[in-house]
């Protein structure tokens, strides 16, 4: 089981930006494909982007051209860079480790979840 500790979020207005970052635990993380979620006050949670081992990585349509998803093997860790933040990027964002993810739209049921950070964008 990996343990997943995120950090970055916050408070931001308009137009700014934010990255979230997320330390996991274990010698395995090379070979998990990792990623994020997020989940607004009354919404379906929904994947927000995903990388798998070998680098490919997949998006919303929501945040595509905003967003980057990168990792760093070397520190198991993952990234979230978020650009040109909306108010409806607001949510709770959670990250991911999973070692079966297919590379569409959902995780499988094994991966790991970390305990998530919030994210305000608000002027």
């Amino acid at each position: 089981q990996v343990q997943l500790v995120e950090s970055g979020g916050g408070l931001v207005q308009p137009g700014g930006s934010l990255r979230l970052s997320c330390a996991a635990s274990g010698s395995i993380f090379s070979i998990y494909a990792m990623g994020w979620d997020r989940q607004a006050p009354g919404k379906q949670r929904e994947l927000v982007a995903a990388i798998t081992s070998g680098g490919s990585t997949n998006y919303a349509d929501s945040v595509k051209g905003r967003f980057t998803i990168s990792r760093d093997n070397a520190k198991n860790t993952v990234y979230l860079q978020m650009n040109s933040l909306k108010p409806e990027d607001t949510a709770v964002y959670y990250c991911n480790a999973d070692p079966y993810y297919s590379g569409s739209y959902e995780w499988s049921p094994f991966g790991s979840w970390g305990q998530g950070t919030q994210v305000t964008v608000s002027s």
